[in-house]
Formats: C-alpha cells, sequence, structure tokens
C-alpha cells in the first residue's frame, strides 16, 4: 500500500531523542517526501555540536522507516541548525595619529566661517563661554557647529549634556552628535570618563584634522572651535591648516590673565589670524542679597587690552552661579532667558551684525 507523509512522521515519533522526547514533538524533521516506496527526509539538529552526537539516531530513523510496510529505499540527511549570522562589526574609528600632508589651509565642505576661541591660560571659562556663545548664536537662528578642540581637557561633552560615541558609517566618516541646536564634536566622545590623553604633538595635530576633515558638519553659518589654553601644537595647527575667520580671546580683567591673554593675541597675530575682539570674562560679582558689585579680578584690563589694539570688546559677563550650575548640569545658561541668557544674546547679536556669524 502507498505511504503518506503523516505515515513517515507517526513512525518517526517512536525514535527517542537521548535527552528527551522524540524526532517529532522535538521539531527535528523537515522536507519529507514520499515517492512510491522511497522515502527521503532531513534531521536537523539545533546545534553542529548535537549533530556529532546524533549519528546513532539518525541510523535508528532510518531503520525504523526501512522497516514499513511499502518502503524499499530510505535516505536520510543529518544536518544542523548553526546560530544566526552576527551582523558585521561597526568599523573601527580612530582618533589621533600623525596628520596627513594637506596642499594648504582648508575648510569643511559647507562650513561659511570658523571662529576660534582662544585664552592664553586657563581657568578663565573660555570653554563656558565657547558653549553659551554657540547656543546663543543657534537661539538667533544660525546654523552653528562647535568642535571641542580642548583635546587634553575636553569640557563641551558635560557642559553640552551628550556623552555618546559618534557614529561611523565607514570607519572614516565621522557623524556628530546634537544638543539645543548646536552640531558638536569632541575628543571626550571618543574616551571614557576620566581617561587621559597621553600624546605627543604630532597626534594632536592629526586628532584636529581629522575633526575638522573628518567629520560631517554639514551647512554651517559659523564653526565656533573651542581652544586649548595656551600657544601650543593644537592652535599652530588650526592658524596654519584651516582658513579662519578670526579668532575671539577671553579673559578676566586680573593682571596676571591679561600677561597670557596677550600672549595669545600675539601669537594670532603672527600667525596672521585676524583678531575679532576680547571677551571679558567674570568682571564682576553681583551680591545676589544686597545688589552690590563687586570687582573680584579687577576693573576694565581687558577693555583696556581692547582698546589698545583697536579690536572691539565684544562683552562684559559676570561671575554667576546659575551659570556654573548650568554648565555642570549639561544645559547652558544661554538656553533660558534670564540676565545671563541675554548677556550672552547680545555677544551673539554683535557677532552676527559684524558679520563674523
Amino acid at each position: 500500500m502507498a505511504r503518506t507523509k503523516d505515515d513517515i512522521l507517526e513512525t518517526l515519533a517512536r525514535v527517542a531523542m537521548p535527552d528527551g522526547g522524540d524526532l517529532v514533538s522535538r521539531d527535528l524533521i523537515r522536507a519529507v517526501q514520499v515517492s512510491g516506496d522511497a522515502v527521503q527526509f532531513v534531521i536537523e539538529a539545533p546545534s553542529p555540536d548535537l549533530a556529532a552526537r546524533m549519528e546513532p539516531v539518525r541510523a535508528a530513523a532510518e531503520a525504523a522507516v526501512r522497516g514499513m510496510d511499502g518502503i524499499n529505499e530510505v535516505r536520510v540527511a543529518l544536518t544542523a541548525h548553526g546560530p544566526a549570522a552576527k551582523p558585521p562589526a561597526p568599523p573601527s574609528l580612530k582618533i589621533g595619529g600623525h596628520p596627513k600632508p594637506q596642499d594648504g589651509p582648508t575648510k569643511p565642505s559647507g562650513v561659511q566661517r570658523i571662529l576660534a576661541i582662544g585664552s592664553g591660560k586657563g581657568g578663565v571659562g573660555k570653554s563656558t563661554v565657547s558653549s553659551n556663545l554657540a547656543v546663543a548664536l543657534a537661539k538667533q537662528g544660525r546654523k552653528v557647529g562647535l568642535l571641542d578642540a580642548d583635546i587634553y581637557g575636553p569640557s563641551q561633552p558635560r557642559m553640552m549634556g551628550v556623552n555618546k560615541r559618534p557614529a561611523s558609517p565607514d570607519g572614516k566618516t565621522i557623524i556628530p552628535l546634537h544638543a539645543h541646536g548646536v552640531t558638536l564634536m569632541s575628543i571626550g566622545f571618543m574616551l571614557e570618563e576620566g581617561k587621559a590623553v597621553v600624546w605627543r604633538g604630532p597626534m594632536l595635530m592629526g586628532a584636529l584634522q581629522q575633526m575638522l576633515g573628518q567629520v560631517e558638519w554639514g551647512e554651517l553659518d559659523v564653526l565656533l572651535v573651542d581652544l586649548p589654553p595656551g600657544t601650543g601644537d593644537v592652535q599652530l595647527t588650526l592658524c596654519t591648516k584651516s582658513e579662519l575667520t578670526g579668532a575671539i580671546v577671553v579673559s578676566t580683567p586680573q593682571d596676571v590673565a591679561l600677561i597670557d591673554a596677550r600672549k595669545a593675541l600675539d601669537m594670532f597675530t603672527t600667525l596672521k589670524t585676524p583678531v575679532l575682539g576680547l571677551i571679558e570674562n567674570m568682571s564682576m560679582f553681583v551680591c545676589p542679597d544686597c545688589g552690590a558689585q563687586h570687582e573680584i579680578f579687577g576693573q576694565g584690563g581687558v577693555a583696556a587690552q581692547a582698546d589698545a589694539m583697536g579690536v572691539p570688546l565684544l562683552g562684559a559677563l559676570p561671575i554667576d552661579l546659575e551659570t556654573r550650575l548650568a554648565g555642570d548640569g549639561g544645559t547652558p545658561v544661554a538656553v533660558g532667558d534670564g540676565p545671563m541668557a541675554q548677556a550672552y544674546a547680545r555677544i551673539a547679536e554683535g557677532l552676527i551684525k559684524g558679520g563674523m556669524a
């Protein structure tokens, strides 16, 4: 009598598995075909390891079907259901390395202006000014990028409230991050928090070249570059390898800060980078209880330096607790609409009106 697929499965259901169940209840039978007195089917083990131990089960299944009335030919294949293929790993994106030769100063495609924000010394609030100025410009409708080039001490990830690794579709192109209307890139996104960067000059220069040239900045009216303090390799690379619109120098009014600010100003002049103006930070402290003003770091020093150089004083910003709390919290004070936000808005408006941003 002619046998059917159901007859074959009924017989195979009596072939036990060593670890319990049978071939049918464990759903291991595939592609049963009956053609006259010939039968073929596949036993698909759940893993290659189990398949290696199932030859006795395969032989028992073949014998059971061959013993059925009307069956003269039996072919049984034993295969294994391998693990799902792993998706390809994302390309490795490495930051740092010797810079690549270039013919002359360049500018990222789509970026209209590049403004360097520097200081002669650390601790004058340059990064705070950079993040808030970027937000203030974005609030006035400008397309703004912010590059944290302070490679030894990147602070923009914390101040802008972003701490993710940028994506890279091909291991070369870098997709920047976004926060508060600003397009962002920082070496801090590529490192664990607290991890020190221990690099020599060429690696610093290579990293800056990558963050300028390999990042998909898109269409920007202005790219602000938050420089490290001082007059070192990063500043030299930016001024000689990039088409800078100009530089803004941040200083406190105290004499010690101004000594170093003058060195930064001299560096930009030596490198033929126009100084667009100065910003006096920590210009005063307004007592929240009595409203009195206190010039903790002196008075008028930055304004006098700007006047001596014949460049504008772009703004004077007081010491402010809200600014510090906002920066530590990842939402720059310029995002809001209080007195400090208005102060940054005035500086941004002046840059826009002056054609600098």
